[in-house]
């Protein structure tokens, strides 16, 4: 077999061939079906790129808390935000299904450098809420396409029979992107923000964007697509590879574009529609784990001592859910490879999910749970909801093949559109659902605070110091009197030496009724007040705003287990929709189907050779 080479599209004026400059920039078709070497490296820089644009888009959940501080941002405007850019996303996946005439390799090249210069300099120069929110929303339009044309890159370097495992792979991308983010925040945010201030937390989108500028560069000279003719085949094993070349190249100009006229006529179908339908609502969930975990995970569960967990914590829990989620991808990618089969292992990881989403939901009824409980747990729902999705992802492009080979991106644009149509909603009606999020977000930023050089925790010195707290709340009208700057002088002056005219210049000063409470207290002044007088103050200054967090807090725990019974009926909903697939339940059965299709390759390739001989 020759080597791969690039053919060059034609210009737009006349049809000429284009420079080289402009060759090298913009054309990267392949006019063979690459070798298996060549072929894995194609997909490993599709899924290279899936998973630096995920990291990229995902980059903000890593620092939402100093994202809402540091604009004087609501957590409402913050949702409205996503939202919108997702809705963006899904109507700009559309568009992407004319990679199917004008290739895919592009999209994701010129994406990934469209991303890359948004997040590394459009984010830190943004000064304001709304130009932020701007930024984001570009950054969803161009999400949108690259959704599409990266899953299709996969379709078109895998054949059937290895499907499952490449867009196993494929679909580590989103997780990956999730499970880098945390990683990153965790090691290196507080150490760029000690050193350069709170407004560091745009480190972490100069790291994601100009990693995607790197991977742009690799895609430039390496990514390569396959020719219009080429994409327009269906290959089942890589045993298709010459009858697929040979009809390739017997494909007239004509042929090749009446292959995709009309191609939502072709597409929009009652079956891939109710399929992508009920993959959306099953991934709801996912959803909002993506989005919102950590925010779970911090305000439902506490540690031994009866503090809500860290935030470091927090991303803790969410690394062991992505990392199983990772492996679940590809292990049972490969699985349903070599069984041959689709639906069973989807069934199987419907049924796992909807059970352990059950023992899940039940955790938040045990806010002290250990984090062994919690892990063992967050892994096997993950874990199942992987087995149910890599089957479902190869199942998918095999509908779109047999309704038109040609048309894998205009299948993979419906579900794109879906996808994103049903993620903006999901966001749209969680704050209805959770409406404990907006108090505890907005207030979070004042459980944390500096005072005289050390960093004050409000929930942790109210658990340790309860009886100062206490006495304070009972107290605080009078307290509030000795607190006062003028008096200041005269109060440590009765508390350290109260000598006669000390205390006659303190009651004149505070008032006889005040005064009473200061001598008939002073002893709990002295132990319990004065040591924490800075720390009681700052509780009294923001008791409205902790008031506000820990009515959220006590709320939490309701509130998203009745958003996880939500996504447990969208789970429910998927199972039905398992039967609009295509493919045999019987592993053996589907191995005959094989066997017989190896056959009548070889004859329909040793007819076709001699009638061209």
């Amino acid at each position: 077999m020759a080597a791969d080479t690039a053919t060059a599209a034609p210009a737009a004026n006349g049809g000429k061939e284009r420079s080289g400059l402009a060759k090298f920039l913009f054309v990267h078709e392949i006019d063979e079906y690459p070798t298996t070497g060549r072929r894995t490296g194609y997909l490993a820089l599709a899924v290279l790129a899936t998973i630096v644009l995920y990291y990229t888009y995902y980059t903000q959940t890593g620092v939402t808390p100093n994202i809402l501080v540091s604009y004087h941002m609501s957590f409402s405007f913050y949702v409205w935000i996503v939202v919108i850019s997702n809705a963006i996303g899904a109507f700009a996946s559309l568009p992407a299904s004319k990679t199917d005439k004008l290739g895919r390799s592009n999209v994701v090249i010129y994406g990934l450098l469209i991303i890359g210069l948004l997040v590394a300099v459009g984010v830190p120069l943004c000064q304001t809420e709304w130009q932020f929110a701007t930024v984001i929303c570009v950054l969803g339009l161009v999400e949108g396409a690259i959704l599409v044309a990266t899953p299709a890159l996969v379709r078109d370097f895998s054949p059937q029979l290895g499907r499952a495992s490449a867009m196993g792979f494929w679909t580590v991308g989103p997780v990956a992107g999730s499970l880098i983010t945390s990683i990153v925040a965790a090691h290196t945010l507080d150490s760029f923000i000690s050193h350069h201030g709170p407004d560091a937390w745009k480190s972490q989108f100069i790291i994601s964007g100009v990693t995607s500028l790197i991977v742009f560069l690799l895609s430039l000279v390496f990514l390569k697509d396959l020719s219009t003719r080429l994409r327009g085949e269906l290959m089942v094993s890589e045993h298709d590879r010459a009858l697929v070349e040979a009809k390739a190249r017997g494909l007239s100009t004509e042929e090749v574009i009446a292959a995709t006229a009309h191609p939502w006529r072709q597409i929009l179908k009652w079956d891939l529609v109710g399929s992508a339908l009920g993959i959306s609502v099953f991934l709801l969930l996912y959803y909002a784990a993506s989005a919102f975990f950590t925010i779970y995970w911090a305000t439902v569960f506490k540690n031994p001592s009866g503090l809500n967990l860290t935030t470091s914590q927090a991303n803790d829990l969410n690394t062991w859910f992505w990392a199983a989620d990772i492996v679940a991808l590809i292990v049972f990618g490969l699985l349903s490879d070599l069984l041959k089969v689709r639906k069973p292992l989807m069934l199987v990881g419907a049924i796992g999910s909807i059970v352990m989403l059950f023992f899940f939901i039940q955790r938040a009824n045990h806010p002290y749970s250990s984090f062994h409980q919690i892990i063992f747990i967050e892994v096997l729902l993950a874990s199942f909801i992987s087995l149910t999705f890599a089957p479902w992802m190869a199942g998918y492009t095999e509908m779109v093949e047999a309704k038109n080979p040609a048309l894998v991106g205009t299948g993979l644009a419906l579900w794109g559109w879906v996808l994103r149509l049903t993620v903006a909603l999901s966001f749209i009606f969680l704050p209805v659902v959770v409406n404990s999020v907006n108090p505890v977000v907005d207030n979070l930023q004042y459980s944390q605070a500096t005072i005289n050089g050390q960093p004050f925790n409000a929930q942790e010195f109210q658990i340790e110091h309860p009886q100062s707290v206490a006495f304070a709340e009972a107290n605080a009208s009078w307290l509030k009197v000795l607190q006062k700057p003028a008096n200041a002088p005269i109060v440590a002056a009765a508390n350290s030496s109260p000598t006669a005219a000390n205390l006659a210049a303190l009651t004149k000063a505070v008032g006889p009724v005040v005064f009473a409470k200061v001598v008939a207290n002073l002893t709990k002044l002295k132990t319990l007040v004065v040591p924490y007088e800075a720390q009681l103050g700052y509780l009294a200054a923001h008791q409205n705003q902790l008031d506000n967090l820990l009515k959220g807090v006590a709320k939490s725990p309701k509130q998203w287990q009745n958003w996880f019974w939500v996504c447990m009926v969208g789970m429910v909903l998927f199972v039905p929709t398992i039967w609009l697939n295509r493919g045999r339940w019987n592993p053996s059965k589907a191995r005959q189907d094989e066997l017989k299709h190896e056959a009548d390759v070889q004859a329909e390739l040793k007819q076709l050779v001699g009638a061209n001989a």
